[in-house]
């Protein structure tokens, strides 16, 4: 694990069946094991849920740039839509090691969606949930508590429509960690290339996490 050195990165799982690796965030780094957290959707994460304990999978890890803590301030504030909770959580911890006051805004479809939620609560944070049903939480999205709230600096990771709705609102600099598909995942393909303001970069190598400023994002999918 010690290729893992700041929350954000991610590994790449050699699936069987699957052509490409699947990219997966890590969620928590321990001294001798990662903590990965997927939700099954597709042929890959459906092949994983059948991996047995104790069976050895061919994983490349300590992939891509992860988010930049020194630009925290004393307030930072995290905000995770589904599946971009769980590198979130890696990033919490980290920065409340650091004395840090840490926010979180967590956002689902539903409480039946919702998860990790507790581990938040336990590490230290501050944790305010969102859903779209109302069924936990506040009734709405991220951004209708995100607008709320007075925060030092913002780090995010979820859905592309998440975070063009907080480039609406954002009151300061901040981070996001960007889904792409990768092809290779060390930025040899250039599959995932990206548009900023200092030229064409690989979302698996320069990225995943970006800069809120150096995005184009009239030039996003």
């Amino acid at each position: 694990t010690s290729e893992i050195s700041v929350p954000g990165q991610f590994v790449e799982l050699k699936i069987e069946g699957c052509f490409l690796r699947r990219p997966i965030s890590v969620c928590r780094k321990g001294d001798s094991c990662l903590t990965l957290v997927y939700k099954t959707v597709g042929t890959g994460t459906n092949a994983m849920a059948r991996i047995k304990e104790g069976q050895t999978l061919n994983a490349l890890v300590g992939l891509g740039n992860g988010f930049n803590l020194s630009r925290s301030g004393q307030t930072p504030l995290l905000v995770g839509g589904g599946v971009g909770v769980p590198p979130l959580y890696f990033l919490c911890r980290k920065l409340l090691e650091e004395g840090k006051r840490v926010t979180a805004i967590l956002g689902f479809a539903s409480s039946a969606d919702a998860f990790y939620v507790d581990e938040f609560v336990k590490a230290g944070a501050e944790v305010h949930v969102a859903t779209a049903d109302g069924s936990l939480g506040t009734k709405g999205f991220v951004t209708d508590v995100m607008k709320e709230l007075e925060y030092s600096y913002f780090y995010a990771c979820g859905p592309m429509a998440m975070f063009r709705a907080m480039e609406k609102i954002a009151k300061t600099g901040g981070q996001y960690s960007l889904e792409e598909h990768m092809g290779c995942g060390f930025g040899v393909c250039m599959g995932c290339s990206l548009k900023t303001r200092t030229g064409s970069k690989r979302v698996c190598r320069e990225g995943p996490v970006f800069e809120r400023e150096e995005i184009v994002w009239e030039a996003l999918r």
